[in-house]
């Protein structure tokens, strides 16, 4: 099982240089939604739109589009509670799926396995997703004839392996896990095997979440959206995969976390400041 940790990096941002597209967005509709400041008015909801976030999985460039929606409610005291949707579009991660495992995945040692994946999809199984992987594999063994090493191929075959993957939020809510279900299994021969029950099976079910992971971890990490002084208060309540229409794949994360006046004066003011020093 692979762990998304929701923490977040203070060493890479301070405190007056903290912000992202979609950071400023946020801020910029808190400074316009005077409701909020207004003992009249007890909640205010704020959209933020989509920002492009650009992603490197194994060598691939990949674009996320995140936004969110955070509703807070005041309280007592100068206590807020503020309620977090993140939705995340992985789209373009469905689309480069088969050059990013076969980066991960493909390999060819003259003494052991030869693995070429052929075509990969993941798509839409609410709320959880299903990555179908077509594979080419070949089996090779070397030994000694008169003192040369000769190769020869002992298997060959093709598969397609069917996973189920669905992420998951710990009791304390401060890690995203993805869950995989083994699904069906088609190969040729022996191949079939290997995949169910082998350490090649479980080698392939690794890499596929490992590369699925990191995505989400990168489109829908929370450190780049809350400035320093509220990082690590938010906690994951819910996770679920989702579709965004014609086969599209989004990921949805819903999150809560207090919020003191002082804290959003704070926000307020860096991003006037931001702002101005355009």
């Amino acid at each position: 099982m692979i762990v998304f940790r929701a923490t977040h990096h203070p060493a890479r941002v301070s405190r007056h240089n903290f912000f992202t597209p979609s950071l400023a967005a946020l801020a910029l509709l808190l400074i316009m939604g005077t409701s909020l400041s207004r003992a009249s008015d007890p909640t205010a909801t704020f959209q933020i739109p989509s920002v492009k976030v650009p992603l490197n999985v194994k060598d691939h460039e990949v674009t996320v589009a995140a936004s969110a929606v955070i509703a807070v409610t005041r309280k007592e005291q100068g206590l807020n509670i503020a309620k977090l949707q993140l939705s995340a579009d992985l789209s373009d991660l469905q689309q480069n799926l088969t050059a990013i495992l076969s980066s991960a995945l493909n390999k060819t040692d003259c003494c052991g396995d030869h693995i070429a994946i052929e075509h990969a999809t993941l798509t839409p199984l609410d709320p959880a997703s299903q990555a179908v992987v077509q594979l080419h594999y070949e089996r090779w063994t070397c030994a000694k004839v008169l003192g040369k090493k000769e190769a020869k191929r002992m298997m060959i075959g093709k598969a397609v392996v069917t996973m189920k993957l669905r992420p998951a939020v710990d009791e304390n809510n401060t890690e995203l896990r993805l869950v995989p279900e083994v699904g069906r299994i088609d190969a040729d021969g022996s191949l079939g095997e290997l995949l169910r029950s082998g350490p090649l099976g479980e080698m392939l079910r690794d890499k596929i979440r490992s590369a699925i992971l990191s995505a989400l971890q990168k489109g829908t990490d929370l450190g780049a959206t809350l400035p320093p002084e509220l990082q690590g208060s938010a906690r994951i309540q819910k996770a679920e995969f989702q579709d965004a229409g014609s086969g599209r794949l989004a990921v949805q994360l819903e999150g809560q976390f207090h919020v003191s006046d002082e804290q959003m004066q704070f926000l307020s003011t860096q991003v006037k400041e931001r702002i101005a020093s355009r």
